[in-house]
């Protein structure tokens, strides 16, 4: 549930996280992401970048939206997750647990801070593994 203090609850695998919005950063892409709460999707381990999970947002209204450049970064750090939605790739939300170099098969991508995790990274590493080793995981931001 979202709360005036941009609070966020993140559950990733069945494991929950308080996260907040990072509308200072990336206010137009944290408008985005409000427009889809309550996020229902799949974190999947992902190919190209690294230490980080990611969800595609194909199903949702955000499929074909393209945003701009919010304090955009290719270079994550753990607990810090991206919104993508340009030219390059699909739209998506990158959320890295460790080393992550944003990327796709044609090269490197720069995603806006939207979320970050106020806590359990400890957590969000043993996912980011188990995503890895036994495939996608139930995700949920609300």
């Amino acid at each position: 549930m979202r709360t005036p203090d941009n609070k966020l609850n993140v559950t990733i695998g069945g494991e929950s996280f308080v996260a907040r919005l990072t509308p200072d950063a990336a206010p137009l892409s944290c408008q985005y992401l409000r427009q889809l709460l309550p996020y229902r999707g799949k974190a999947i381990h992902a190919r190209w970048s690294g230490e980080a999970l990611w969800s595609p947002l194909d199903t949702t209204s955000m499929a074909n939206e393209i945003l701009p450049a919010e304090n955009a970064t290719g270079d994550p750090a753990p607990g810090v997750f991206l919104l993508y939605a340009g030219r390059d790739s699909e739209a998506e939300i990158l959320m890295p647990y460790g080393v992550t170099r944003f990327a796709t098969r044609i090269g490197p991508l720069c995603g806006n801070p939207v979320i970050r995790l106020d806590s359990g990274l400890e957590r969000l590493i043993g996912l980011g593994r188990k995503a890895l080793w036994t495939g996608a995981l139930d995700l949920c931001i609300e």
